[in-house]
């Protein structure tokens, strides 16, 4: 199973409000930019994350944006769950829907599995996430660099 790249935005904004001090704001831009992902994409994740009640985010002059307590006691599970929705791994009813919808096994197996993926995640916290050497490499991004393998 593949996120989608919205919850990949989403899951690295919430770690690095992780590792801000309380009183730090980060906003938008910055985060975008810290995580070298576009500014629209991260505005859309921060706007869910904020109607989650996973992130609190202030507009205007001295604004920004902050992990809640509930943002900073979730799973990454329950994160995950809500931001990829409750749609099935497999498109059984797209356009054209399959033919073995009506009698398939693999559907309730593919289900199964999917459950089994956010069942571990739920043993996942926000905080573990940052522990180190994660938390300091979150801490020491600077904007527009790269960290990694350059992609092909």
């Amino acid at each position: 199973m593949r996120l989608t790249a919205f919850t990949d935005i989403a899951l690295r904004i919430v770690m690095r409000l992780a590792v801000a001090q309380p009183d730090d704001l980060l906003t938008t831009r910055a985060a975008a930019d810290l995580l070298a992902v576009p500014y629209t994409h991260a505005a859309k994740a921060v706007a869910r994350l904020s109607e989650m009640g996973v992130v609190e985010a202030r507009r205007g002059r001295g604004g920004g944006m902050q992990l809640t307590p509930a943002g900073r006691g979730t799973t990454v599970g329950a994160l995950v769950r809500e931001l990829e929705g409750a749609g099935d791994v497999v498109g059984c009813a797209d356009d054209p829907p399959c033919p073995l919808r009506a009698a398939c096994r693999l559907r309730s197996a593919l289900r199964q599995a999917q459950e089994a993926f956010f069942a571990s995640l739920d043993e996942v916290t926000v905080a573990s996430l940052v522990d180190a050497p994660t938390g300091p490499v979150l801490l020491a991004l600077t904007p527009g660099v790269r960290t990694g393998a350059p992609r092909t």
